[in-house]
């Protein structure tokens, strides 16, 4: 769910359970294509399939938190914060720089496609802003923005081209920086710093 590919092994250890049990499940979603396998030299390097797979798992997690009881999230902190979504920026960051781009009215609401966004003349110069041209993203077959439910804020982020290349905008600009071992995001100093003046979003560490 952080867009990298792992191995058998290495995916065993992450979910604490041994590395045939992780072998005997991966095989099963890759016969059912929710997973794909890169072998590179001795090794066989898993990834999740594709976005969509990545938003079907986020909507799993969120369904299987589900009650009837008031939203209390238990996500662990540095999780809560900042992660990724496959390719996109979630958690309270995530669901802020949505929420944020809607009040700016960079991003409306698409009635022609369920949960989508249309970017609007604000978010063409707000984005060109950062440096960030969708123009290519727009001309794409991918969706371009859309409500992602988060799964720890239980409120939506934006996935799509946008969220993807919001998120390797924020890398690129050491706005944020990833945990090698889990989805987390670490938002830096200059990120913070930046953030607010970019989006006047007060970033929590």
């Amino acid at each position: 769910m952080d867009g990298h590919a792992r191995t058998a092994t290495e995916l065993a250890i992450v979910a604490e359970i041994s590395p045939s049990t992780a072998s005997v499940h991966l095989g099963r979603l890759a016969e059912e294509k929710l997973v794909r396998a890169v072998r590179q030299g001795k090794h066989r390097y898993y990834a999740l399939n594709g976005p969509d797979v990545g938003l079907a798992v986020e909507n799993l997690l969120v369904l299987s938190g589900a009650s009837n009881d008031n939203f209390i999230p238990n996500t662990p902190h540095r999780l809560r914060v900042a992660r990724t979504c496959y390719d996109h920026i979630a958690g309270a960051l995530g669901v802020a720089l949505h929420d944020r781009m809607l009040e700016l009215n960079w991003l409306v609401v698409d009635p022609s496609r369920e949960r989508a966004y249309a970017l609007t003349a604000q978010g063409q110069n707000g984005f060109g802003g950062l440096g960030i041209d969708l123009a290519a993203e727009k001309a794409s077959r991918r969706r371009f923005a859309f409500a992602c439910i988060d799964w720890s804020e239980r409120r939506p982020h934006v996935g799509g081209a946008v969220g993807a290349t919001l998120l390797t905008s924020a890398l690129k600009r050491k706005w944020v920086t990833p945990d090698l071992n889990t989805r987390a995001l670490a938002v830096t100093q200059k990120g913070r710093r930046e953030i607010q003046q970019h989006f006047g979003i007060a970033v929590n560490a």
